[in-house]
């Protein structure tokens, strides 16, 4: 194990932690994720109350206030949903590649599927829901591919330095050809980019609905692939003594967390940092067993993304700052000091 492998994640006996104090926090995370839900119903440029709250859920739609909390329900439902998605499958990725710097968007994986999107899109004249989730899965799933092979050319196999690196170059590569679909089509830009910033403003019960049996295949193939994360982060050899085929793992796995982020960024557009900073702060709380990192990842992350869409709403009123550019601003001083704490460098 290299230097950096040994500091990519905190000391396990200091993080280790009993289950009344994980199911404290749980208990905890529930409670805020459920005030920030109602938070973002009923802020916005126009503030609602309890009552209009619940009058529109009981089918009223008569006033600005009612109509506007109609109107709210989806957009929180999504971004519960997208960030529960981000947050597990950066935990996954980070416990795949043990790798402290891996995110969907840092490895190019969220480019990968926005480049299948336009791609779909200008080329074969895609416009259904379900076929910019297919296309952003497989577009997930081949960058994914395509940056781990490229990370792991040369001394050392995959390091979380080349990871990242290899990340970096592809996004930047996959940024250029999407510039080079899009510009010419006058069209489709203006719709792209705002998609391309990240957002869930445009949220419709339809939308969702068609995510949804994308994310539950994903969130079930993570989740079941726990115990296996667990083994896998004693180290490769450790884990195939314990009995685990370790590439299987990993593919199945990577597998799970492809999905969750294709099909997030068919919905959401390409939000970036959700998946880097909610695993390190979930350690911090329940420690490094992935049975309990990975639910309480998929937890925090609708909680970061909720609010980031509320406070984007409400810093900016009456107009409104794309959730994307949020967790942007949170999560690059959070990348730079990860960086700056494990002192990464060519090993």
């Amino acid at each position: 194990m290299t230097a950096l492998e040994s500091r990519a994640l905190p000391d396990v006996a200091v993080l280790r932690r009993p289950t009344r104090v994980r199911l404290l926090w749980f208990l905890v995370a529930t409670a805020v994720l459920l005030a920030l839900m109602v938070a973002s119903v009923a802020l916005g440029s126009r503030d609602v109350g309890w009552s209009d709250i619940v009058a529109a859920l009981q089918g009223a739609d008569a006033t600005m206030e009612q109509a506007a909390v109609t109107k709210r329900i989806p957009r929180t439902l999504l971004a519960v949903l997208v960030g529960a998605a981000l947050g597990l499958a950066g935990a996954v990725m980070q416990g795949v590649t043990r790798n402290p710097l891996a995110d969907p968007g840092i490895l190019g994986v969220n480019m990968g599927a926005s480049l299948a999107v336009v791609t779909a899109m200008v080329t074969f004249g895609l416009s259904s829901a379900t076929g910019y989730l297919w296309a952003a899965i497989l577009g997930a799933g081949l960058a994914a591919v395509f940056v781990y092979a490229v990370g792991s050319l040369g001394r050392g196999g995959a390091t979380p330095l080349k990871l990242a690196l290899a990340g970096a170059a592809t996004s930047a590569a996959l940024a250029s050809l999407i510039s080079a679909f899009v510009l010419p089509r006058n069209d489709v830009a203006g719709g792209f980019r705002s998609w391309q910033i990240g957002g869930v403003g445009g949220a419709t019960y339809d939308t969702i609905r068609q995510a949804l049996p994308f994310l539950a295949v994903g969130v079930a193939v993570c989740v079941l692939s726990a115990r296996a994360l667990n083994s896998l982060a004693l180290g490769d050899e450790l884990a195939a003594g314990l009995g685990e085929r370790v590439a299987v793992v990993r593919a199945v796995a990577a597998l799970g967390a492809v999905l969750l982020c294709g099909a997030a960024t068919a919905v959401a557009g390409p939000i970036g940092f959700v998946g880097l900073v909610v695993p390190h702060v979930c350690r911090l709380l329940v420690g490094l067993d992935h049975r309990w990192l990975l639910p309480f990842s998929a937890l925090l992350g609708a909680s970061l993304l909720t609010a980031a869409d509320v406070v984007g709403r409400v810093v900016a009123r009456p107009a409104e700052i794309d959730v994307g550019i949020v967790t942007a601003l949170i999560g690059a001083p959070f990348f730079i000091h990860i960086v700056r704490r494990q002192k990464v460098r060519e090993l």
